[in-house]
């Protein structure tokens, strides 16, 4: 007689081995992340952590550096006029700093304010070349970034994006306002002399607006 196998019915696990292996799994997860997570006490910094812009100190804190080397890069007017009329080309690759917006120069003149629209002067200047006018912000308003680009020193990529860039420019402005306009009753300027370090964005080269960073009168 043969025999005949009959097929067994294959038995799955006990509920007690798959809860063991749902444990196990879990565990293994959890250490997993574990492995992967850095506990930081409340209040401590986190080495290497980016640290938000902080508009307002930015300029407070960097414009005296911005002021020095403008004053040290700064170039007579008249001497900067010729040399703008002889060789544009020249006198930028001599005295301008590059930057998005047009070529930055520094500068340094002695004059007489002028007529004023919404605290903008006009500014004149003995020497220069005729059609070339000057004028000078004196706030409220503060606008353009050449404080922030006249130095050539403070660039896009030590900015996380384009707003702190530009609010790095206008916190670099207020700092000057606080700094150099505060003192100076700049409603009535006209007719009064003084001699002006700022700097400027060549956009017209006959006609300048200055952003200062040091006015002394008289």
């Amino acid at each position: 007689m043969s025999a005949i196998a009959e097929a067994r019915p294959r038995r799955g696990l006990g509920v007690g081995a798959k809860r063991g292996i749902l444990v196990v799994v879990i565990l293994a997860v959890v250490a997993f992340i574990a492995l992967g997570t850095r506990v930081v006490p409340y209040g401590s910094e986190v080495a290497g952590a980016e640290q938000a812009f902080d508009a307002e100190a930015y300029g407070p804190e960097k414009f005296p550096e911005v002021r020095d080397t403008v004053a040290e890069r700064a170039v007579e007017a008249d001497v900067l006029a010729a040399a703008l009329a002889e060789d544009k080309d020249a006198a930028i690759a001599e005295y301008g700093v590059p930057s998005s917006g047009g070529t930055v120069f520094s500068v340094t003149m002695t004059g007489e304010f002028g007529e004023s629209a919404s605290g903008i002067y006009d500014f004149s200047v003995e020497g220069l070349p005729d059609g070339l006018t000057i004028r000078v912000q004196t706030g409220p308003a503060i606008n353009g970034t050449e404080l922030r680009d006249a130095t050539g020193e403070i660039t896009f990529g030590e900015f996380t994006n384009q707003i702190d860039y530009q609010n790095a420019a206008a916190s670099l402005n207020e700092a000057m306002k606080a700094e150099v306009l505060e003192g100076l009753d700049t409603s009535a300027l006209e007719g009064t002399t003084a001699t002006i370090t700022g700097a400027f964005t060549l956009i017209n080269p006959e006609a300048w607006l200055v952003t200062p960073v040091s006015v002394e009168e008289g």
